[in-house]
């Protein structure tokens, strides 16, 4: 079945905004069958899983049902579990964002009874809860019922699993009769067909079962971590493990858009790809980043269909998917042919629940692993540093260095001590100047020979011209025009070049320099 593009429906415009802020660019098949019935008012029997994404495929319609002009009850869901049922008060509150006045509210046991009744009295028009917190409310009065619309049986098969048969039949009675009836469960049994039948009116069947899948060989890991720590962390992996080519997935296209402003902010070769962009920006896109001109891709997972590229040899969840489905398709997109590759995965407080969904479908076993250090990252130049040190006692010419090597042992210092001091002068040196001493004979960053290639954080979104640039390269530094070579203006960055021996002195003049009012970022572009 085709999936609906939720762009395409008849949604309020507050239920499509809410829903593009989820990161939802089309429905799961669940949502494309279920929705359109929903919202017609009939009754449905509906089989799923968890993972989905089942609870929008009941929440857009209780949403877009319920009038915020009356604080009365209208909608009921009975969840299996207490914390099922706040994970379903959060979801549905979230496409809630922009409906006023529309409050959700979730009881269950084990939370006081009197601070549910205070939030009742105010007026609520969707309850979410567990079966015996819920007749505790009946039974005191404290739910009304008359006005309710819609009933949602959320896990029925759990219910029915817990004991719970008894306890719905009951709840059943005290809703109106004239009511919406919606049962969604994992299993169609018997039972559980016989006993909605008889409180439905001609119920639709809906059936979304899991597609076999094969999950491919990659090492998955995850980081729990906390929200504003995801672009730090992605900057640390990326820079430690230094991946040919990457692959990062967001849930929204705004956070595509926004990732990709503070990665090419830090200097990194970025670019995005969603919903939005045309298809002779997609396709630029793409060519650039099979030529390796792109090392990071940023994508939402409609964009990236069509991402077929052999050699990506990670692939980053910074957001944890909707669906399972989804985070099998993405991390696919690496080990091809072959190869190997790796996944990790950002978990954020409840994301750890979609996590084990997750685990539990593709029954495969995601390892934990702890947040890459600052250190860890400088160990990693280390070993860059001691490659090169390697590479230049194996095939370059040191005899002119020798002598002062022999004049220091000489003088009573030891080797060990000597190699030490000059090692630290080079790693300070680096530091001083601002950027890291890079071996232009071997680097391939796209500069003409002779020049390095600069990477600024500002483009042609932000007005900028090939005349700031210069501009601000001969206001700040002794440097002519004729010493500035290829300038490249694009969106949201730009490139310039100037020559290896004047490098350091364009960093270091054109540091904490403004251009109309904002802070201009230089720096060395990453090589090749």
């Amino acid at each position: 079945m085709e999936k609906l593009k939720f762009e395409h429906t008849e949604l309020s415009k507050e239920m499509k905004k809410a829903i593009s802020d989820m990161g939802f660019e089309e429905a799961s098949p669940i949502q494309s069958q279920a929705i359109p019935y929903i919202l017609k008012g009939n009754d449905i029997i509906g089989q799923a899983q968890t993972g989905t994404g089942k609870t929008a495929a009941f929440g857009i319609p209780i949403l877009e049902m319920c009038e915020s002009s009356s604080k009365e009850l209208q909608a009921i869901v009975l969840c299996p579990t207490r914390e099922l049922s706040i994970q379903v008060a959060e979801e549905v509150r979230k496409l809630a964002k922009y409906k006023k006045n529309i409050y959700v509210l979730p009881v269950y046991g084990g939370q006081p009874i009197e601070r549910q009744i205070r939030s009742l009295k105010k007026g609520v028009q969707i309850v979410i809860g567990t079966p015996g917190r819920v007749i505790d409310h009946l039974k005191r009065g404290t739910l009304k019922t008359k006005n309710v619309k819609m009933v949602v049986f959320d896990e029925a098969d759990e219910m029915f699993d817990m004991g719970f048969r008894d306890d719905i039949e009951l709840i059943l009675n005290y809703m109106p009769k004239n009511r919406q009836t919606v049962f969604f469960s994992a299993t169609m049994a018997k039972e559980i067909m016989n006993f909605a039948k008889k409180y439905q009116k001609d119920p639709e069947i809906i059936k979304v079962v899991h597609k076999e899948l094969t999950v491919p060989k990659v090492e998955q890991y995850y980081f729990e971590l906390k929200r504003n720590m995801k672009t730090e962390i992605l900057c640390r992996l990326v820079d430690i493990y230094n991946p040919k080519l990457s692959l990062v997935f967001c849930n929204t296209k705004k956070k595509v858009d926004e990732l990709v402003m503070e990665l090419q902010g830090r200097g990194y070769f970025a670019d995005g790809l969603h919903g939005d962009l045309k298809q002779s920006q997609r396709d630029k896109v793409m060519a650039s980043f099979r030529k390796g001109n792109i090392d990071i891709l940023v994508a939402t997972d409609v964009a990236a269909r069509g991402i077929d590229v052999g050699n990506v040899d990670i692939v980053f969840n910074y957001d944890i998917p909707q669906d399972d489905e989804s985070y099998v398709h993405r991390i696919g997109r690496t080990a091809r042919a072959g190869r190997s590759g790796k996944a990790f995965s950002f978990v954020v407080g409840r994301d750890i629940h979609k996590l084990k969904d997750i685990q539990k479908y593709t029954k495969t076993k995601i390892i934990r692993h702890d947040l890459p250090t600052l250190g860890d990252v400088e160990e990693k130049r280390m070993d860059i540093l001691l490659e090169k040190v390697r590479n230049q006692l194996d095939n370059e010419d040191l005899s002119k260095y020798e002598k002062i090597v022999a004049i220091l042992l000489e003088e009573e210092y030891n080797s060990f001590d000597v190699a030490s001091a000059i090692l630290k002068l080079y790693i300070d040196d680096n530091k001083k100047d601002g950027y890291e001493e890079i071996d232009t004979n071997n680097l391939n960053n796209g500069a003409e020979a002779g020049m390095v290639r600069l990477f600024i954080n500002m483009g042609k979104k932000q007005k900028i011209s090939p005349r700031h640039i210069i501009g601000a390269i001969t206001n700040k530094t002794s440097l002519s025009r004729n010493d500035i070579g290829k300038i490249d203006i694009y969106d949201k960055f730009s490139f310039v070049e100037v020559s290896k021996e004047n490098t350091s002195e364009v960093l270091a003049g054109l540091k904490n320099y403004r251009i109309k009012g904002r802070k201009m970022n230089i720096e060395i572009a990453n090589p090749r």
